[in-house]
C-alpha cells in the first residue's frame, strides 16, 4: 500500500515521495511551552509516532525532528500572569519537559512508544531573539553611521 498525501495547492490526492529517495524528513511542530504537559501534546506524540513507525516500517530512514515553541501568546500571557519573564518561565517548562522526558523514556516500553533518537528540540525564541538583536544593531549601526555622515 502507497501513502498517498492530500496536496493543500493542487487540492488533489498524490502519491507520497520524499524529496530524498529513501530517507524521509518529518519537522513537527511540538508543544507550546506555557504550562506542564497535558493530554493534548500526548496525543500529538503518539499521531506522529504512528507516522513514524509506518514509514519505517515501509523502509524509509527518517529523520524526525520535533521544536518546542518558547514565544507564543499563550506563553507571554502566562508569564504576565506570573510575574516573571517569558525566558525564565520557558526555561522552567523546558526543565519539567525535560524531566517528563525522562519519565516518558521510563514509561516507553509500557506505551510502546517509540522515543527517537533522531528527535531534537529546538528553541524558537532564542533564534528569534538572536536575529531580533542583530537586527537592532544593524540598525543602531546605520543610524550611528547616518548621524556621524550629517556631522561631516
Amino acid at each position: 500500500m502507497s501513502l498517498q498525501i492530500y496536496n493543500t495547492l493542487s487540492r488533489k490526492l498524490q502519491p507520497f515521495e520524499p524529496l530524498e529517495p529513501g530517507h524521509v524528513r518529518m519537522y513537527v511542530c511540538g508543544m507550546t511551552i506555557y504550562d506542564l504537559c497535558h493530554v493534548g501534546h500526548a496525543r500529538m506524540m503518539m499521531a506522529f509516532d504512528v507516522v513514524y513507525r509506518w514509514l519505517r516500517a515501509s523502509g524509509f530512514r527518517v529523520t524526525y525532528v520535533r521544536n518546542i515553541t518558547d514565544i507564543d501568546d499563550k506563553i507571554i500571557r502566562r508569564a504576565l500572569e506570573r510575574g516573571i519573564g517569558v525566558r525564565e518561565l520557558t526555561d522552567e517548562m523546558i526543565a519539567a519537559t525535560d524531566l517528563e522526558a525522562a519519565y516518558q523514556k521510563r514509561d516507553a516500553g509500557v506505551l510502546g512508544y517509540i522515543l527517537s533518537a533522531d528527535e531534537g528540540k529546538r528553541r524558537t525564541f532564542a533564534t528569534a531573539l538572536e536575529a531580533y538583536n542583530k537586527a537592532r544593531a544593524t540598525l543602531e549601526n546605520l543610524v550611528t553611521d547616518a548621524g556621524q555622515l550629517e556631522r561631516l
